[in-house]
This record gives C-alpha cells, structure tokens and sequence, in this order.
C-alpha cells in the first residue's frame, strides 16, 4: 500500500522504572517508577499506562476525545483489556486488534489506510504490555520464581500512541505492508524471536521489493523486537540472498534495556516495546528530519499457551510502514 496524505500529528510513549533506566531513559514522555501508578492489579496498571499515552496524545493535538474519528488499539492479554479497560473512559469509536507484538505496526497502517481513503480524518493508534501481566498469561506468576532461559526475552511495561490524520507536516506515513502468517516451527515459548524472524524476513522482502528498494535507501530499518537471538537469524536470512543488512538495522529489544547492566537476557518485546521507541525515540528524529527515511516492521509472535501445550509451533507476523520526513506523491 503506497499513501499520499497521513501524517503522524502527534505521539506519546508511557514507560516503566527498568525501561526508563535504559539507554533512551529521559526521551518519554511519562514514566511510572512503581509499574502500578496507584492502580490495584497488574492488569489495571497497563490499562493506566495506554489511558496516560492515549491522554498526552490528544494533549499535544490540542484535541479532546470527541474530535477523533477512530482509535484503533491492542495489546497481548486476552480480550485485550489493557485497551478496553485504559480507553473506555474516553468515550472514542474503538476497534480492538490483536497482533501480538507487531500491533503498533498494524495500527499505523490501518490507521494511515482510512485516512489516506478519506474515510476517516483522525486516528489513533494505541498499544501497551507489561512485564508482570504477560509473565503471568503466557508463562508463570511471579512468585513461582522460574529460571529464564538465555533465549527469553524481557517484555517492556510501556505503551506507546500516535495520532494519524493529515497535517502536512512530518513524520508522513508514506508506505505500508501487511505481513503473511510464518511459521518457523519454533515450540519454545522462551525462544521469541526465533519465532518472529522469519516473518520479519518476508515482510521486508516483500516490501523492499514492491517499493523497488534496498536497505540502502533507508536511514534505518527498526525491528521491534526481534532481540538478539532472532536479529541474528534475519541478518543470516538476508545474508543467502546477498544483502547486508546488519549496518542498516536496529531492533528496539536491544535498545530500550541495557543488556550489560540490566538483566533482560536476549533484549525487550512486547507491544509497548517498538512503541515506546518509535513514539519516545524514533518519530521525533523523522521530525526534525535528522532520519529522512525509515522502515518500521514490527514483529508478533502469535503463540498460545495452551496450543504450545498441544504440541503446536508458534507462527510468527510481521508488518511494515515506511515513515518518512517528506510527504508523498
């Protein structure tokens, strides 16, 4: 899908206390040092942190949430109530999406789809995890106390949101492409990124070569969150056709933590993860046009406890939206 008109007006990143002691701390726009903010669960505590995300992005359009046409949002717990629960207040029209850790990425390019159809004017895009409410859907509660494998990957407490419409100014969301279902044949719910890379490596390709690109002609392609295990798996992907890809990319599970200090084994992921960087690191820079041209491709790891249990693999998803400082034609 190639766009002419949907811009980003505005963008939010809500962070945890581990997220903001990373290398990009001090770059969000709120940080909650407790991961609860005053709420009584875990999972109230991540529909606080979409709802603050959600709050400074309609603060910084200068919009209330009448004047929004659409949020679009989800998030990785079941019936996505992270969303349901931190927006409902807001009284906005709601489609509640799932994608795993490549919602963000979803969000954006159905959001910037409605707006470039001149369906819809104003769209949010709206996503979140945290760390103790996926801990305990997806693997153990806390206080079992489980040895992580060196392949795990640490899901941020985060939530990241941006406003789609069309402003005529930068970030413009200039292309997108949809991923395809890939399955690895990955079963180890600890070995993520494992999962997602092949999903990462088709979806890129696919892009690239619709597009008539190479990685060359992008300032940067963010994975979002790949880690370190699947980061190497796509680099070696890449590598059987060719390409280099190493010098061009970076995953936002290997930047939001630091990896020698902070103990998050093979990097960050989770929904809020690639969020939070986009909407806390990334967009800014598309911005002030200090990155002209960037590929963001989120990757989703669509596992299921109980069909892991059965014996199933987990497949992987992986979504793509060109965002640039120059508007399209």
């Amino acid at each position: 899908m190639c766009f002419r008109k949907p811009s980003i007006i505005s963008y939010a990143a809500v962070v945890g206390k581990a997220e903001n002691e990373g290398p990009y701390g001090g770059e969000f726009d709120e940080v909650i040092e407790d991961n609860k903010g005053g709420a009584d669960t875990w999972e109230q505590s991540e529909a606080l942190f979409q709802r603050r995300a959600v709050g400074h992005v309609l603060r910084k359009a200068e919009l209330t949430p009448d004047k929004i046409d659409l949020v679009i949002a989800g998030d990785l717990l079941n019936q996505c109530v992270g969303s349901s629960y931190g927006l409902k207040d807001y009284y906005m029209p709601f489609l509640g999406i799932y994608g795993a850790c490549s919602t963000f990425a979803e969000g954006l390019l159905l959001s910037a789809a409605l707006v470039n159809a001149g369906y819809l004017d104003t769209v949010i895009a709206s996503t979140s995890s945290h760390f103790s409410t996926a801990e305990r859907q997806f693997r153990f509660p806390l206080n079992y106390g489980g040895v992580r494998t060196p392949t795990a990957q640490w899901t941020a407490t985060a939530s990241g949101a941006a406003l789609v419409g069309f402003s005529g100014k930068p970030p413009f969301i200039r292309a997108a492409t949809i991923g395809k279902i890939e399955d690895m044949g990955i079963t180890d719910l600890n070995n993520m990124g494992a999962a997602m890379a092949g999903a990462a490596y088709d979806t890129l390709t696919r892009h690239m070569k619709h597009r008539g690109t190479h990685p060359q002609d992008y300032d940067l392609i963010i994975t979002g969150d790949l880690g370190q295990v699947g980061s190497d798996l796509l680099y070696d992907l890449f590598q059987r056709d060719g390409v280099s890809l190493k010098e061009h990319h970076k995953d936002c599970g290997l930047m939001i933590y630091d990896r020698a200090s902070q103990d998050v084994h093979a990097g960050g992921s989770g929904c809020g993860c690639s969020a939070s960087m986009m909407c806390g690191h990334f967009l800014k820079r598309v911005q002030s046009g200090e990155l002209k041209r960037i590929l963001y491709c989120a990757t989703g790891a669509l596992m299921s406890p109980t069909m892991v249990q059965q014996g199933g693999s987990i497949p992987g998803i992986a979504h793509c939206v060109e965002i640039s400082s120059e508007q399209g034609g």
